[in-house]
This record gives structure tokens, sequence and C-alpha cells, in this order.
């Protein structure tokens, strides 16, 4: 079963943190004369400070102030050196929180933001699930919704909801992989794997784990052994298209997954989520092995299992 993840503080504090950098100020809150225009339509001092305040935070890092909410000192130096003002002038706009409501609600209306609900909210739970196919992991795809999320102008929601959604589009991708695998396998290619695990090697041990059992050695007999697996891997002839469509992160993860599997504790018939991870694992031994390892170590092309090596290949 797939395994949800989580972020991690510094990952979290990394989305949705206020820039202090002064490259980022200037990047991200930078007031332009029709920020200024909006912004001087408030009377008082502290209300002019917050609104820019507001406007800026809705641009980046894309969420609302958190109430009590601790700004830091470059933030607001750089915000007030652009309205005339004084850090101090912002102290009063916390007194009255229906005032910072009421700017946010002319944000949205001056600026086109919205909360993350209704059609807009549908949209990117869509555009998520198409991009986790792509994405590398939970913090990967929490950057790229956030993302997302400025571009189309949405606020931001709070960080569980986004670690829910990334979590959930995660395990969604996950298994719309294993299951496009998995149609792809032959009931005769089924039941060729199947017997990796039920037949055995000299009585001892089964075909699955004869086939993990290997060292690459500096010997010909060491060579040979390896060649004896991956003659026997030649007999299945996977499809060509096996991972088409699968990002090669993917099939590095399912191989991983697979390495930890053995035959006592797979069920390779039963669910497309065993079948796929175990044949991942075989595809990764038989061939990037094969390519990788086995020519990588062989001494020589004139040892006996060089001149074997090359007769497999022709």
């Amino acid at each position: 079963m797939p395994r949800r993840v989580t972020l991690t503080d510094r990952q979290r504090e990394a989305l949705l943190h206020l820039p202090v950098d002064q490259g980022e100020l200037l990047r991200h809150y930078t007031l332009s004369d029709e920020d200024l225009g909006h912004i001087r339509q408030r009377r008082r001092a502290h209300n002019r400070f917050g609104f820019a305040l507001q406007l800026c935070v809705l641009r980046y890092p894309g969420r609302v102030l958190a109430p009590g909410e601790l700004i830091p000192a470059q933030v607001s130096d750089f915000i007030a050196a652009q309205l005339g003002l004084t850090s101090d002038d912002l102290l009063l706009y916390a007194a009255r929180e229906e005032t910072r409501h009421e700017h946010l609600a002319d944000l949205r209306r001056i600026y086109g933001y919205r909360s993350f609900s209704g059609r807009g909210a549908r949209d990117l739970r869509e555009w998520i699930a198409r991009e986790a196919e792509a994405a590398t992991s939970n913090e990967d795809l929490a950057r790229r919704f956030v993302a997302e999320c400025r571009r189309t102008r949405t606020i931001l929601p709070g960080s569980s909801t986004i670690e829910r959604l990334c979590a959930d589009a995660l395990v969604e991708a996950e298994r719309r992989i294993e299951d496009l695998i998995a149609h792809r396998i032959t009931p005769t290619l089924s039941e060729n794997l199947a017997h990796l695990l039920e037949d055995t090697v000299d009585g001892r041990v089964t075909r699955f784990v004869w086939l993990r059992q290997f060292e690459v050695g500096a010997n010909s007999a060491a060579a040979n052994r390896l060649m004896d697996r991956l003659e026997y891997l030649q007999r299945f002839d996977l499809p060509a298209d096996l991972l088409d469509g699968v990002p090669a992160h993917r099939v590095t993860r399912l191989r991983r997954q697979g390495e930890r599997y053995y035959a006592d504790g797979m069920a390779l018939p039963q669910g497309s989520c065993a079948r796929q991870r175990f044949l991942g694992h075989k595809r990764n031994i038989g061939y990037a092995t094969r390519f990788n390892r086995a020519i990588g170590s062989l001494s020589g092309w004139n040892s006996p299992a060089g001149s074997r090596l090359a007769c497999s290949q022709r």
C-alpha cells in the first residue's frame, strides 16, 4: 500500500515564510504606482501600512496573515520605506480585526484573488492529480501546487490542507501507474513470473531468491553465475512498452520497493500492486544490471565468460 508522507517543519516553513532576503523583497514586495494609488485611498497611516502588507503577503507566499503573526523587521522596513512611513505605524493595525477583513475583501475585489473553494478548488484538485505523476516527492508537489495557486491568484489553504491534497494525489498517481503497468502484463507473462515464486534451484531456494543472490566478481566463475541469471531472465521477453509513459523516478521507486519483497511475502497473482513492484525489480535486474554492471565487471572479452556474454547479445 503506498505510504502517505507529510512535510517537515523546515519544508513547510520554506513554502509559507515571508521573504527576508533583500533580493526576494525587491522581487516580490516592490509596489507599483497602481498599488500605491489603491493604498493611498486609506486615510490613516496604520491602515495604509496594513493594506500594503496584506497585498504583499497575498502575492508572496500567497496566503493571508495569521492572527497575531509576527512580521519580520526586514519586511516592515521595506514596505514602510516605500510608503514614507515607519515600522511603528503598523502597530495599531492589529487593534481592529474587522479592518483587516475589510481590507482583504477589497484586495480580492481589486486584484482578483479568490479563496480555495468552489470551482477554483475543483480545478486545482484536477490540476494536482495530473501533476502528481511527474512530481518526485511530497515537497516537490507541494511547491508546484503553491506556484500554481500564485499563478491563478488563489489564496493558499492551510498547510494541513496542502499536505493532505499532495499526499492523496501522490497515492492516486501511484495507483494509476501500477494499474497501467499491470494491464500490460499478459496472462502468460504473469504465469511465468509466478513460477519465480514457486520453482526452486537445487531444492533450496526459489528462483526469485536465486536471481537476487549474485555478486559481480573478477573471475570467470563469478561471471558465469551472473550469466546464468541473465540468460534465465531473457526468457521472459518483457513487452517493450512495459514502462512507456512512466517517469524514470517512479521506476526507480518501484524497483526499491520490489527489493524489499521476498517470495514468502508476495502473492504475485493477487492485485496489481505486488505484481507491478515485483516486475519493476525484475526489469531492473534483467536490463540495467546487464548493461551497467555485468559488462563493466568482466575482466575481458577474451575470457570464457566474456565470450559467452558476447554471444548472448547477438
